[in-house]
C-alpha cells in the first residue's frame, strides 16, 4: 500500500514544484526579479509560503527556476513548430507566435529578455549568464532554420531576427502599443519570404 501512495506523492509534488515555477515566471515578468518576493509568487501559484522553501530554498533559484521555465516554454513552442515541413513556415510561425503576445509584450516587454537586462544590472550570482543560455537557445534555433534554408551567415540572419523581436517588444512596452509587434510582426514576415 505504500508503493502505491509514494508515485501519487511524488507525482503531487513535481505538480506543486510545475506550478511554482510557473508562477515565478509569471510574476517576476509583470513585477521584475527585484520586486517580487517569494510570497508574491507562492500567492501566485496558490501554496503557503512555507511550501515554497521546500522546493526552493532561496530566492536565486526561484530566478533559476522561473528562466527554466522559459526555456521549457521555447521548447514546447519550438517542438510544435518543428511539427511544419517547411522550415519557412516555421520561421513565419515563430513570428505569429511573439505577435499573438503582443498585449503582454506591451505591457511587460519579452519574458526572457526583460529579466535578461534586469539580472545583468544586478549581482546575480551568474544567473544573468543563464539567461542569455535561454535567449541563446533561441537564437540556435532560429539559425538552424535560416541553416535548412541553405541561406548564407545563417547565425547572422538569427541575430537580426531575434534581434528584431526583443527591439519591438521592448518598443510595444516603452510606447504602451500592442500594434508595434503587429506592424512589425508583419513586416518581418515580408523579411522572411525575402531571405529566405
Amino acid at each position: 500500500m505504500t508503493d502505491l501512495k509514494e508515485p501519487a506523492r511524488v507525482r503531487t509534488a513535481s505538480a506543486k514544484r510545475r506550478r511554482l515555477m510557473r508562477a515565478a515566471a509569471e510574476v517576476m515578468h509583470r513585477q521584475g526579479a527585484e520586486r517580487t518576493t517569494i510570497a508574491d509568487i507562492a500567492r501566485a501559484a496558490e501554496v503557503p509560503v512555507g511550501n515554497v522553501y521546500y522546493y526552493f530554498k532561496t530566492k536565486d533559484e526561484l530566478v533559476a527556476a522561473a528562466l527554466s521555465e522559459h526555456a521549457r516554454q521555447l521548447d514546447l513552442l519550438t517542438g510544435d513548430l518543428d511539427r511544419l515541413s517547411d522550415p519557412r513556415e516555421r520561421l513565419k510561425g515563430l513570428i505569429a507566435a511573439w505577435v499573438s503576445q503582443r498585449d503582454l509584450a506591451a505591457r511587460y516587454g519579452c519574458p526572457t529578455g526583460t529579466l535578461a537586462v534586469e539580472l545583468d544590472k544586478g549581482d546575480e550570482g551568474g544567473l544573468d549568464v543563464e539567461a542569455g543560455k535561454v535567449i541563446r537557445l533561441l537564437l540556435t534555433w532560429v539559425e538552424r532554420q535560416f541553416r535548412e534554408l541553405g541561406r548564407p551567415d545563417p547565425d547572422g540572419l538569427a541575430v537580426t531576427l531575434v534581434g528584431a523581436y526583443q527591439g519591438m517588444s521592448l518598443l510595444a512596452n516603452a510606447l504602451r502599443d500592442p500594434g508595434i509587434m503587429e506592424r512589425e510582426g508583419a513586416r518581418l514576415l515580408t523579411w522572411i519570404d525575402q531571405v529566405a
